[in-house]
């Protein structure tokens, strides 16, 4: 269940980027997906987002920037090596110079850059370019 909020969540925030929308509204909410729009946000994809009521079904407002072209979710969980991080970002992302892949790892919700820099592996969640 906790992937299909995910994957929901990123395709509504791709359909508000291609409609030139300057917010999209999110609801349900997660934890890992408050994760995963932090690493967007400091990567510069989204100026900012707001979690509004946490505890109960809550939404997140997310401000869009125009700078993302895709974000997916995994709907499975892919074990991924510390060593084999590079090769996955290179099968998946488009380029070598921008887009991310998000995994989760036991130091927490991590880009691939960060894992790779900590050495450790996970599961990948999704990535966005």
């Amino acid at each position: 269940m906790g992937r299909r909020i995910l994957n929901n969540a990123l395709s509504t925030i791709v359909n508000a980027e291609k409609r030139g929308f300057a917010t999209a509204q999110l609801q349900p909410i997660s934890t890992v997906m408050a994760s995963f729009l932090k690493i967007m946000k400091n990567r510069g994809y989204i100026k900012d987002f707001q979690v509004y009521d946490p505890h109960r079904v809550g939404r997140i407002t997310v401000e869009l920037q125009g700078r993302i072209n895709d974000c997916r979710a995994l709907t499975y969980r892919q074990d991924i090596k510390a060593q084999d991080i590079e090769k996955y970002r290179l099968r998946t992302l488009p380029t070598r110079q921008w887009g991310y892949v998000v995994i989760t790892t036991p130091n927490g919700v991590l880009d691939h850059e960060e894992a790779i820099q900590q050495n450790v592996g996970g599961q990948v969640l999704g990535y966005f370019y």
